[in-house]
C-alpha cells in the first residue's frame, strides 16, 4: 500500500513516501536530531532548523523524501 505522510514545521514541510524509501540511512546519519527511526512520529521537524532540513532531505537517493515551502504551496 503507498503511503505518504507530511510533517511541518510552519516554515517547510517534510514529506515521506513510504514506498519508495530504501532505508539507506542517508537522513538518520546526516540529521538524526530530526530523522529518528525507532521514536513515533520519526520525523521531528522540530529537530534543525529548515535550511539544514531541506539541505539533508535533497540527499535522499530514492526520492522518499522531499519538501515544500507552506508559503509556496498556500500562494
Amino acid at each position: 500500500m503507498d503511503s505518504e505522510k507530511e510533517y511541518t514545521n510552519g516554515e517547510i514541510t517534510v514529506v515521506w513516501k513510504q514506498h519508495l524509501c530504501e532505508h539507506s540511512g542517508n537522513c538518520v546519519r546526516g540529521l538524526p536530531e530530526v530523522f529518528r527511526p525507532k521514536v513515533q512520529p520519526w520525523i521531528n521537524v522540530r529537530g534543525a532548523s529548515s535550511d539544514a532540513m531541506t539541505e539533508q532531505v535533497k540527499k535522499c537517493p530514492s526520492g522518499a523524501l522531499s519538501f515544500y515551502y507552506n508559503k509556496d504551496k498556500n500562494a
